[in-house]
């Protein structure tokens, strides 16, 4: 294969893979607490394009991705049980193999009276239980994230801050599961506002022209492959005719 090819071919899959990425991010423009993706290119040397003797030619490709932890917005949902951070803390939710982060304060109760997320995750409290409550009963939420039911306190919540926020994976689409062998820390000078969430911060308008530049660098690989096919099949029927 030629290295026009190689190069054209190699871009054409990244600027796929970087399409998946901004997809994935505008589906999410809307889910609480959702966090951005970003892609990351690296160059590595393709043995394809020696077959010609000219040696490897650099060829780009997405390596990984990153995470945008920038907060979103605090919007007001008068639902006590919606909880919003100001500051870089996280919920702790115990996950089906070991706590999970979050920042998407939606919870509700269980069967049990657990304040649990969407998925039936719990939410823990200082000393690693789940908050469990009253359901019939109006809960109380402080900014240091003490809870009160009926003026009697029934636990605070725990909140999870990361020195190194490169240590955490996304488990879906609004957790993370921390890859260090460090615990986190107490969260602090962060604040738990109740009865408000925080919005994704994805940027739509963003996103939108991240795609139509990606489509149009995804074209003109296209077109270059388209090109350096044609230059074959000539330089072919030129040596055919010698």
């Amino acid at each position: 294969m030629d290295q026009i090819s190689v190069l054209a071919a190699g871009g054409m899959r990244s600027r796929m893979q970087a399409l998946d990425v901004v997809a994935n991010n505008l589906a999410n423009s809307s889910t609480s607490g959702y966090k951005s993706d970003g892609d990351f290119y690296s160059i590595y040397a393709s043995e394809a394009a020696t077959d010609d003797g000219s040696g490897p030619t650099a060829v780009p490709t997405l390596e990984h991705q990153w995470t945008d932890f920038a907060p979103g917005l605090l919007e007001p949902t008068n639902n006590p049980l919606d909880f919003g951070i100001a500051g870089k803390g996280f919920f702790v939710v115990q996950g089906p193999s070991g706590p999970l982060y979050t920042r998407n304060g939606n919870f509700r109760f269980d069967t049990k009276g657990q304040l649990v997320t969407s998925e039936g995750y719990a939410l823990l409290q200082q000393n690693g239980q789940p908050l469990q409550a009253n359901p019939a009963q109006p809960l109380k939420v402080s900014r240091d994230g003490a809870i009160t039911q009926n003026g009697n306190s029934i636990g605070r919540i725990k909140l999870a801050e990361f020195s190194n926020k490169g240590a955490l994976t996304k488990q879906g689409n609004n957790y993370f599961r921390n890859n260090s062998t460090q615990d986190p820390a107490d969260a602090t000078n962060v604040e738990v506002y109740q009865g408000k969430l925080e919005a994704s911060n994805v940027s739509a308008a963003h996103g939108a022209v991240r795609i139509v530049g990606l489509s149009r660098q995804f074209e003109m690989m296209q077109k270059a492959i388209s090109i350096s096919n044609d230059m074959g099949k000539k330089a072919i029927e030129e040596v055919a005719k010698v």
